[in-house]
């Protein structure tokens, strides 16, 4: 056994890609550093060359933890969803509360489109940011389902375009409202004619 599969090494190693995953909503990439990741942590410098073969594993690591937090929660309020027929405005406030969080903060929002962008130049979070994706596709497909409105892979991806795109432009705003943006914009594709399970 290594010391980093002991008990204390798995705690230590968890307080470091907590550390980074702060890091990484507080400043971005650039603010994940070794140094600044170990004095977040409260731990040596060492311990994170230690605990990671490189910089791209701890900051892989990091965006692995705050993907799977986001995904738990997901999951957690899919669990709780009934299975029935809700209308527009409904489906609308589900589904934000999936891409964008519950009252989320605006360095959150900024990290999460910083990921998809930060992917094209570092291609060793490509297969875990798939991977990622895949599963939160699935969760919002069934959270269609589940309120009435069948989806196909296609429709969703083009939806899921617009609200980022609504987000994206929105972020750039004086007084940003990103939600309010992307509600709209949701709102309005999904009372087309044709849309997804609209029935008419």
């Amino acid at each position: 056994m290594t010391a980093a599969s002991t008990p204390k090494g798995e705690r230590r190693r968890a307080t470091l890609i907590e550390a980074a995953a702060q890091l990484l909503i507080e400043g971005g990439f650039d603010a994940v550093r070794h140094r600044a990741v170990a004095e977040r942590a409260g731990l040596p410098l060492a311990s994170t060359t230690y605990y990671f073969d490189s910089l791209e594993d701890l900051i892989m690591a990091a965006v692995e933890h705050g993907g799977r937090v986001e995904l738990d929660r997901g999951r957690a309020q899919l669990a709780k969803l009934s299975t029935e027929h809700r209308d527009v405005d409904a489906l609308v406030e589900l589904v934000l509360d999936q891409m964008l969080g519950v009252d989320a903060r605006f360095e959150v929002l900024l990290l999460r489109y910083e990921r998809f962008v930060t992917t094209g130049r570092r291609p060793y979070l490509q297969p875990l940011m798939r991977s990622m994706q895949g599963e939160f596709h699935e969760l919002l497909t069934e959270i269609f389902t589940r309120s009435g409105f069948p989806i196909d892979r296609k429709r969703l991806q083009q939806l899921i375009a617009l609200v980022d795109g609504a987000i994206v432009n929105a972020l750039i705003e004086v007084d940003p409202d990103p939600r309010a943006v992307a509600r709209a914009m949701l709102h309005d594709a999904l009372m087309r004619p044709g849309a997804a399970g609209r029935r008419e």
